[in-house]
Order: C-alpha cells, then sequence, then structure tokens
C-alpha cells in the first residue's frame, strides 16, 4: 500500500525550538538547518564547508525563501 507523502522539510524542522537568544539572531533556524542538510548532501562534512556552501548558494537560497512566502 502506498504511504502518504509527509510534509516539506521545513515543516518537520519547525517543531525544533531555537534556544538561541532573540537579539542576537541573524537568521532562522530552519534555514540553517536547510542549509546544513543541503550543503552534507552536497559533500560537505564540517561547518567551514557548511559555511562556504551557503554563501555560493546564496543567491539561490535567498530565490527560494521568496518563493516559499
Amino acid at each position: 500500500m502506498p504511504t502518504k507523502p509527509t510534509a516539506s522539510i521545513s515543516h518537520h524542522f519547525s517543531a525544533i525550538q531555537d534556544p538561541r537568544v532573540n537579539r542576537q539572531k541573524k537568521h532562522q533556524l530552519q534555514g540553517i538547518f536547510f542549509i546544513t542538510l543541503c550543503a552534507v548532501i552536497c559533500g560537505a562534512d564540517n561547518w567551514v564547508d557548511i559555511e562556504e556552501f551557503g554563501l555560493a548558494k546564496q543567491d539561490w537560497f535567498t530565490e527560494q525563501d521568496r518563493r516559499m512566502c
């Protein structure tokens, strides 16, 4: 029996509470999770690689974020 597709990745991440102090947040936690997941799938294996990936794909992530709103 086929299973019903689950909600989006962002939906799953939305259940995680953000422990950071509000005034120090530069990025949404869901965005950090999504960029990290994409970077790891593409071969990143440390935080420097993840940051470099996020910066290299910044325009694409920004475009995707606008489409989701």
